[in-house]
């Protein structure tokens, strides 16, 4: 693709905070505990799980609503106010697109002033993602306040046409790759019905092979003892929650040793499932199966949970797809245990859970299905790779 470049010149650039740009406000959630404040559909309530993790939404429909009465108790923003998720999946970004909206307290919204064009402040945050992520200061959920938010800074050009005309152009590039992750999603619905066809829904027996318990037919957190394979001073995979996405892939390029990784980290190994088990992720959907390990092996995030499957009984790709469901994800969160902020799926969830194992051969089948639309996949992602090039330069170029 070509496309024209826009002229900028250097003093048209300035360095500025983000609460320099707008007013900023956190959100939260008004008490559950009030049945009106929730049994009407007035206001749209925002939550992370609507909001892309690759690309710039403006966000008008949502999925759960706050009443009227609930006005006063919830933080409501209006058109054009941008979304940033800073509890959680850092960097996320929506626009508020026609009419107000609530949102939750995971997310701060930034209400652009006149020196700032509301989609070029979204594509600045966005170009400014990893830093961003890099000021969240816990150490299992990644976290940024408000005040942090306020004072992050970014490069803008002090100009609004000019602001304009590079909107124009960053839109172009992002419509192509918008269109190639939609063929991608279009192949993870794919997957999933024929999961659905093949064993039918998690959770019941819509084939009679009976129900059994998960930690039955699957070893749940296996120990490291049992691993042969490990050999001290040998470099392993490292897999921080990061390296996890909601679309079931994983990054195993970052190794350590073995030495230093052996306590303190959740241990894995080719094959295993993993799970994440603290909110937001968890609600989320990471999760992944962990191939392409280094020497085989992976420690991570202590907030996973591992799914081993058993020789003979169970497949990776068959448990994976199970625990990716919606609904089971649903059932998991119903049952966390923790405080606020710090919720968690217990294992004995994933122990209990009641399943209907299908037979290994038709198991083999659907991980076989899946291998060959991967190949789909990888096709496409060649594709977007490019374009995402393109724009990652265009990015790199008009805000630094």
């Amino acid at each position: 693709m070509e496309v024209s470049t826009i002229r900028v010149c250097g003093d048209e650039w300035m360095k500025v905070k983000l609460k320099d740009l707008g007013k900023i406000s956190t959100g939260n959630t008004p008490s559950k505990k009030i049945p009106e404040f929730y049994d009407s559909k007035d206001i749209g309530f925002v939550k992370p799980d609507i909001i892309s993790e690759f690309q710039i939404d403006y966000i008008e429909n949502t999925t759960e609503y706050l009443a009227e009465a609930a006005r006063n108790k919830a933080r409501i923003v209006k058109k054009n106010a941008v979304f940033v998720t800073c509890i959680g999946s850092i960097g996320k970004i929506g626009i508020v697109k026609n009419k107000e909206l609530a949102f939750n307290q995971q997310i701060n919204a930034i209400e652009p002033n006149e020196k700032v064009l509301p989609k070029y402040l979204a594509y600045g945050i966005f170009a400014n993602k990893r830093r961003l992520q890099t000021i969240s200061n816990a150490p299992v959920v990644p976290i940024i306040n408000k005040t942090q938010f306020g004072e992050f800074e970014i490069d803008i050009i002090n100009d609004i046409k000019v602001q304009l005309k590079v909107v124009e152009l960053l839109d172009k590039v992002s419509e192509l790759i918008a269109n190639r992750k939609e063929e991608l999603i279009k192949l993870d619905e794919l997957i999933q019905a024929r999961f659905v066809e093949m064993f039918g829904e998690p959770g019941a027996d819509d084939f009679g092979w009976g129900l059994v318990s998960l930690g039955s037919v699957c070893c749940i957190n296996p120990k490291k003892s049992q691993d042969k394979n490990l050999d001290i001073g040998e470099e392993v995979s490292f897999v921080p929650m990061t390296a996890v996405t909601e679309h079931g892939e994983i990054s195993t390029t970052t190794t350590m040793k073995y030495d230093d990784v052996k306590t303190g980290f959740t241990y894995f190994a080719e094959n295993d499932v993993l799970f994440a088990k603290i909110t937001p992720c968890m609600e989320n959907g990471k999760g992944a199966v962990a191939r392409g390990l280094h020497n085989r092996i992976g420690f991570g995030s202590t907030e996973f949970h591992v799914l081993r499957p058993i020789s003979g009984k169970t497949n990776s790709y068959w448990i994976y797809m199970l625990t990716a469901f919606p609904e089971f994800r649903k059932d998991a969160a119903s049952n966390m245990t923790g405080s606020a902020g710090q919720r968690r799926v217990p294992v004995s969830f994933l122990e209990n859970y009641q399943v209907a194992v299908p037979p290994i051969e038709l198991q083999e089948q659907f991980a076989a299905f899946v291998e060959q639309t991967d190949k789909s996949k990888s096709a496409i992602k060649k594709s977007l790779e490019k374009t995402q090039l393109l724009f990652d330069s265009l990015m790199q170029k008009y805000f630094g």
